[in-house]
């Protein structure tokens, strides 16, 4: 199946983070921050956790914008 923007569900996000080096820094509620370094840049990006849900189109657009990883690695 074709990944688009609404089809992302938490643990396909943190699949890609952890590949590209991210981990885990702290939870508060239902939001888990991961920090990790993209070409030399410190970046912190928020993930909500919401069970199986998937998450929104426009929070998944913010996701990849925070962490700096380009589009054709998230949809390729």
């Amino acid at each position: 199946m074709t990944r688009k923007l609404n089809n992302w569900t938490y643990q396909d996000v943190v699949t890609i983070l952890k590949e590209h080096g991210f981990r885990l820094n702290h939870t508060r509620g239902s939001h888990f921050y991961f920090h990790g370094s993209i070409g030399g840049i410190y970046r912190m990006v928020c993930v909500p956790f919401h069970g199986s849900s998937a998450i929104k189109p426009r929070t998944f657009k913010a996701i990849i914008v925070q962490s700096g990883i380009s589009m054709d690695i998230w949809f390729g």
